[in-house]
């Protein structure tokens, strides 16, 4: 029993790993628009832009961002860097160290390790220089694997910045979704019309700080929708749900701080990067809350939550 756990353990620690590495770079904060003949572009992404839609530099900051991911961590193949990642990136993943050689070195070898990995992405959004990346990450077939989020800062058309979020995928959920299908209307994964992107940004920025930063339930009631589906797995579905279950959080944990450090949104989906500190003085924990809005009410999360952890790789926050 106690070799299984182990086992689990490293396997776990592994797809950490991989996805940790899938980073990006170091550069001041504000980005230049990349065009779509911008250095790092190549018929792949091009391709790719196609599928996941949105203006010319939108589009082509997804393209890049998924053939960075399936490229190197599907393909083994460390080319990918040199094209589409600069080599002074920022890493926050505390696992990884900083810089492009990490990324390739490893690419190399878990091609060799993981062979079968996955990288399943499910949906991808994109304003201004930031893309999200929501995806399960499979080890090897027949696994539940990794609930992951990726985010990349871009500059000059190439990925200077990642952030991201992991958290193993339980057996069981409590609401009876998984956590990456859709279920709301209409059943797409691809965000909705650019023209939504600003008031659906403005909705969920003040539903988030109603409820998660000052803790009002009321907003629950204000800004979600009767038929709200959710894939926190650990949280009823429905309105009732969400009211018991973040009812319940704020009550365990009186002081609990929630600073939301970035939010990124496209069409009908807002994503939220935040630190939840459930109690003054520790490190707390780093959060994705992905929302999708219709006809002006929230009707849709999904979520992936990880522990900070006390040391880094990289020397930077998860933030």
């Amino acid at each position: 029993m106690n070799t299984t756990a182990s086992a689990r353990r490293r396997t776990f620690a592994a797809a950490l790993m991989g996805v940790a590495l899938a980073g990006a770079a170091a550069v001041p904060a504000a980005a230049s628009a990349a065009h779509p003949k911008a250095p790092g572009h190549d018929r792949a992404a091009e391709a790719l832009g196609v599928r996941y839609g949105g203006s010319a530099r939108l589009g082509y900051q997804k393209a890049v961002a998924v053939q960075l991911l399936k490229g190197v961590f599907e393909r083994g193949d460390t080319s990918v860097v040199d094209r589409f990642v600069r080599p002074d990136y920022i890493q926050h993943n505390p696992l990884a160290p900083d810089g492009s050689e990490a990324l390739k070195y490893f690419g190399a070898i878990q091609r060799q390790q993981y062979p079968d990995l996955a990288y399943d992405i499910k949906r991808v959004i994109s304003e201004g220089d930031l893309v999200l990346v929501h995806s399960n990450i499979v080890l090897a077939p027949g696994t539940r694997g990794v609930a992951a989020f990726d985010i990349f800062r871009f500059q000059g058309g190439k990925i200077a910045e990642h952030w991201d979020v992991l958290q193993a995928v339980p057996a069981t959920t409590a609401n009876g979704n998984d956590m990456f299908s859709t279920v709301s209307r209409p059943r797409t994964e691809a965000p909705g019309p650019a023209w939504l992107t600003a008031y659906n940004k403005k909705l969920v920025t003040a539903f988030v700080d109603r409820l998660l930063v000052t803790k009002d339930l009321s907003a629950i009631d204000a800004y979600v929708g009767p038929e709200y589906d959710q894939h926190n797995p650990n949280i009823p579905d429905g309105v009732a749900g969400v009211k018991t279950g973040l009812g319940a959080y704020f009550t365990q944990f009186p002081q609990l701080q929630i600073i939301p450090k970035r939010i990124v949104a496209e069409g009908d989906l807002v994503a939220v990067h935040s630190n939840y500190v459930d109690t003054p003085g520790t490190r707390g924990q780093a959060v994705v809350d992905l929302f999708r809005v219709r006809d002006g009410r929230i009707v849709e999360h999904w979520d992936a939550v990880q522990e900070v952890p006390e040391s880094s790789a990289n020397g930077n926050t998860m933030f």
